[in-house]
């Protein structure tokens, strides 16, 4: 058991008091964790477009004051009661969306969505007690993602931790939290391309580099990058991506020219941008078969009418 165990940890942390107003380097207090919670020592953290879209409070229903972050890695510092699969000392990923392992999606192998600990972007406790575990003098903070990682400290939810082995360099496997696993897992669990088939990734951030590697480990034979900066491809080389498409190269819509490279167009089409332009061209550059937008967390198959929500942040099983 650490020395903290049970106290009230004073720590610094990252403040949104305000939509779209400079983060506040704030003194903070964490309370223990409670029952099926951990609180978490928090070594590194990344900034994700997630985190900045919600701090614009673009969309949704604003919630401040929060705490924001969701891409990090840590050290467990204390247990609450009834956890058993983690104990101090261990090294964890904060996740997102969380799996309780005993609900009917938990035991599913074609979806993560927990009913207990699926992605709720409005909720600011934690579900224990209905409470934050962050204040400031009195005054309540709210959780984020219910991961909050820009502060030194937080408390997550025990089935929203990955145990990961000790030996792994924190200061890389941060981003295993989200973009890798957002791009890596809908590549491999959701869009499935076949061996020998052709892949196109529009975007080569974090997430799009992460799904062509999915794509290069599932086979696939032509996997096409699409990115506005040239200074991305020679990386992706690394991560399976053989041919390249600067959009600002062409006179025509990126997708024709993709078809045109193909022969009417590709068996996969992975989008990771975000942007609605690159989503329009990546649904429409997909031969027949699946387009996959990673960054919007959804699903169109077989070029239809159904859309299936489906949050891949996590989709690689915990």
């Amino acid at each position: 058991m650490s020395s903290t165990a049970g106290l009230v940890i004073p720590c610094k942390a990252a403040v949104a008091w305000e939509a779209g107003k400079p983060l506040v380097i704030e003194k903070v207090e964490v309370a223990p964790p409670q029952a099926m919670e951990v609180r978490v020592k928090i070594k590194y953290t990344s900034l994700c477009h997630t985190d900045l879209y919600f701090w614009e409070a673009k969309g949704q229903t604003p919630l401040f004051p929060r705490i924001f972050g969701h891409e990090a890695s840590g050290i467990v510092e204390s247990v609450g009661e009834g956890v058993e699969h983690l104990q101090v000392g261990d090294h964890v990923l904060p996740v997102f969306t969380g799996e309780c392992g005993d609900c009917a999606h938990c035991k599913s192998e074609e979806s993560n969505m927990c009913n207990l600990l699926r992605i709720n972007t409005d909720r600011g406790v934690m579900l224990s007690d209905g409470k934050p575990r962050f204040s400031i003098k009195g005054t309540p903070i709210n959780h984020f993602l219910g991961t909050s990682t820009f502060s030194e400290y937080t408390v997550v939810h025990s089935g929203c931790l990955a145990k990961i082995n000790r030996l792994a360099p924190l200061d890389k496997v941060c981003i295993l939290s989200c973009g890798i696993s957002t791009g890596l897992g809908a590549t491999l669990n959701v869009a499935k391309p076949k061996k020998g088939s052709s892949v196109a990734v529009f975007g080569l951030g974090a997430v799009g580099l992460a799904a062509a590697e999915g794509a290069r480990i599932s086979g696939a034979s032509r996997i096409i990058g699409i990115d506005r900066n040239p200074k991305r491809f020679e990386e992706a080389k690394k991560f399976g991506v053989n041919e390249f498409v600067n959009p600002k190269d062409h006179d025509k819509p990126v997708q024709e020219v993709i078809a045109e490279m193909t022969n009417g167009g590709v068996d996969r089409s992975l989008e990771c941008t975000g942007n609605i332009n690159a989503m329009i061209s990546a649904f429409e550059c997909v031969h027949d078969v699946c387009f996959l937008d990673c960054s919007s967390y959804f699903l169109i198959a077989n070029i239809g009418d159904t859309i299936w929500p489906s949050c891949v942040g996590s989709m690689m099983k915990i």
